[in-house]
């Protein structure tokens, strides 16, 4: 019976034994398993304000200063020609001459109807003045000058129109009619010639609504071309259009002198550098740090060893950093590496 007794006992005992190392050890693994599910390894970085630049870089087409069709205003065939395309040709200079023949007799014939009409006035005036005509007599006279004078000018103008004339100085780039060839004038007229002046250029590019409004008219900007590699041309803002495209774009005008060195011609590309003026400070942060689009951006910020989740504007992109408008303060952390697992509320280790 005792000895009964003794081994209930020492079974006792090791039971109970046995249940407070169970206990201890269900404890240890529920803290050590807890530990593991809760705290995630992230990178951080500082939110710091920085210097953005402005400058931007938009490619357009480079345009002659001038470029002029020239058509024909009057009927008759082409008997000579002044002009071979590639030649430069004054303002002025007579491009293509018309058979003026029938042209020219009647400018002759209004103008000596038109002298003779401004000779009779100039007497009946006088004798008007003296009361030896009636006013019918002076009142026909000068309805007759007036009639004389007006055939006179149209006659003037027709007999003109048979020398087409270039009405800018530039280079003839197009001919299409040769001696022999029939013009017609209006309503459809012939196209004699096209010149360009490209002593100045022009480029026209579409500047998007958020940077149009960083430039004004005579900003300074600077052009480049694949033709010469390395050489940069200065330029400035000429126009600034105030209504925009259905894709939100404005068209902006750039002026620039050709060079005799480098010369360029219409239809190039070329690259516009801009640099606004005005610059400023704001946040950036790494692109890879930010949750879901730009549109609708998150970050998790680490405050006391917990990551929260939380919502930013933002705004221009600069290299492979974004610009934070609003949402995030200087100073505080931001998760840049490790984001993906967590959640709001989180609790992370930061590494070093």
């Amino acid at each position: 019976m005792k000895r009964f007794t003794v081994i209930s006992t020492l079974v006792a005992a090791v039971g109970v034994v046995s249940a407070i190392l169970m206990t201890n050890k269900a404890e240890s693994n529920a803290q050590s398993g807890n530990t593991i599910a809760t705290a995630y390894s992230v990178s951080v970085v500082t939110a710091n304000k920085q210097n953005i630049s402005e400058n931007f870089s938009l490619v357009g087409t480079i345009n002659a200063n001038n470029d002029v069709v020239i058509m024909s205003e009057t009927s008759g065939r082409v008997v000579k020609v002044n002009a071979e395309v590639g030649e430069f040709k004054q303002a002025g200079s007579v491009i293509v001459e018309v058979d003026d023949e029938l042209k020219e007799a009647a400018f002759k014939t209004a103008k000596m109807t038109y002298d003779k009409a401004k000779k009779d006035l100039d007497r009946f005036e006088s004798l008007y003045k003296e009361g030896s005509i009636a006013e019918s007599q002076i009142e026909q006279s000068r309805w007759s000058f007036q009639n004389a004078e007006a055939q006179y000018i149209v006659a003037r103008r027709q007999y003109r129109d048979t020398k087409i004339t270039t009405p800018i100085s530039g280079i003839v780039t197009a001919r299409p009619v040769n001696i022999g060839s029939m013009l017609q004038g209006a309503p459809q007229p012939s196209v004699v010639a096209n010149v360009v002046d490209i002593s100045k250029l022009k480029v026209k590019i579409n500047v998007g609504e958020k940077d149009v409004f960083k430039l004004k008219v005579g900003d300074k900007v600077t052009v480049t071309t694949d033709v010469y590699p390395g050489v940069a041309f200065e330029a400035k803002i000429a126009t600034i259009s105030s209504k925009g495209d259905d894709a939100h774009t404005y068209p902006v005008e750039v002026a620039m002198d050709n060079s005799a060195k480098n010369p360029l011609k219409a239809g190039m590309f070329g690259s516009v550098s801009f640099r606004p003026s005005n610059s400023i400070e704001n946040i950036l942060i790494p692109r890879e740090s930010v949750v879901g689009s730009t549109k609708n951006a998150k970050v998790y910020v680490v405050e006391n060893n917990v990551a929260k989740l939380r919502a930013v504007t933002i705004g221009s992109e600069v290299g492979t950093s974004v610009e934070v408008l609003s949402g995030l303060k200087v100073g505080e952390t931001v998760v840049v590496n490790g984001q993906n697992n967590l959640k709001d509320n989180a609790s992370v280790v930061v590494r070093k």
